[in-house]
């Protein structure tokens, strides 16, 4: 066992996203993959793990811890301009190779980073929340690595931030189940989703299957979430309009008030051979999402390049509600109550 398997499994508790089965196995519910776990066996995520007939999960420390812009997550529907204490554990449900957060997310899978295990600072929840007050922070998010496999966790954070009046967040690949939904439904607020193709094929490469992940979407707005869905448009992987297509198409089926998000790719981790991508096509993207009927359509990634497709604007008239340059919020119009000053719309969105 590497030395970094035995720090993470010293930071761990028996959880409760799972179900005994006989033998000694577990079947673990906190991602779509429902992991099968033998005794002395991990999941797929490699932090989840069965010691003697219970499912041990992460617990008590993060690896990534910051503050940023909540328009960084992106959220452009909650809070615009507040602060955002993030925090992050170790390991993922997935093997994206474009992965930013590689070093944290493919923990246990990837012998270069196990360098992350330097990145581990024990915590409690109430040190968590002394974070996000010295930040002057609104919202606390689980992300960086895939808040799914380290949920119970996240709720213990979340239980207190919300007794202190915060606002909690998840920024997930949306590979969920019905039986952490409801886990977590009561202490989150809002929920981000990358759709990261329309290509099963090519979903099943990254480590997940396309129609988990549509039905996470759908199950995050049946929870009462506020959703908001990325797609990290990378050249020769799902560029294409029809690809294009089909995701605004699914996303208007569900609902045309969900902001999509179409961001720009730079290489990064083993994913090196495709072009960074350009802002003509992050604009062709934007066109494809309003023609399709969305009503809040962001190009990100390239400040200052996308013209109208950083802001938001009213669904009814067109009126410039709030207007952004990257994660600076330049002007803010919403009114208290959530509507644009010139037409009286209602906007949707969080917004107090």
């Amino acid at each position: 066992m590497s030395a970094l398997a035995k720090r993470l499994d010293s930071l761990t508790v028996e959880g409760e996203l799972y179900e005994k089965l006989a033998d000694d196995s577990v079947r673990c519910y906190a991602c779509g993959h429902r992991c099968l776990i033998r005794e002395g066996k991990r999941g797929i995520c490699q932090v989840r793990f069965n010691e003697g007939g219970k499912l041990m999960v992460p617990h008590g420390y993060v690896a990534a811890l910051q503050s940023d812009p909540i328009e960084k997550k992106p959220f452009s529907h909650v809070l615009p301009g507040s602060n955002a204490l993030t925090f992050g554990m170790l390991g993922c449900d997935y093997h994206c190779p474009y992965c930013q957060n590689w070093l944290t997310s493919q923990a246990m899978r990837d012998p270069a980073s196990d360098v992350s295990a330097q990145f581990i600072r024990e915590i409690t929840p109430h040190g968590v929340l002394d974070y996000a007050r010295m930040t002057n922070a609104s919202v606390v998010v689980s992300s960086y690595n895939e808040p799914l496999i380290t949920t119970e966790w996240a709720v213990e954070i979340f239980k207190v931030a919300k007794e202190n009046g915060l606002m909690c967040a998840y920024v997930s690949n949306g590979n969920n189940t019905p039986e952490v939904m409801d886990y977590l439904a009561p202490y989150l607020s809002a929920y981000k989703v990358d759709l990261k193709c329309m290509s099963d094929k090519n979903y099943r490469q990254l480590g997940g299957t396309l129609q988990h992940t549509l039905d996470g979407i759908k199950r995050a707005r049946e929870h009462g979430l506020w959703v908001e869905v990325v797609t990290l448009v990378i050249p020769g992987f799902n560029d294409s309009n029809e690809e294009l297509w089909d995701a605004a198409r699914f996303l208007a089926e569900v609902s045309k008030d969900i902001p999509w998000h179409v961001t720009a790719f730079h290489k990064d981790y083993k994913m090196t051979e495709p072009d960074n991508t350009d802002a003509k096509t992050l604009i062709r993207a934007a066109e494809i999402g309003r023609e399709a009927g969305l009503k809040f359509v962001y190009a990100g990634n390239l400040p200052g390049m996308v013209g109208e497709y950083e802001d938001t604007t009213c669904p009814r008239c067109s009126y410039r509600l709030v207007k952004r340059r990257g994660y600076v919020i330049m002007e803010n119009r919403i009114t208290p109550e959530g509507k644009c000053p010139k037409c009286g719309e209602a906007v949707p969105g969080l917004w107090v």
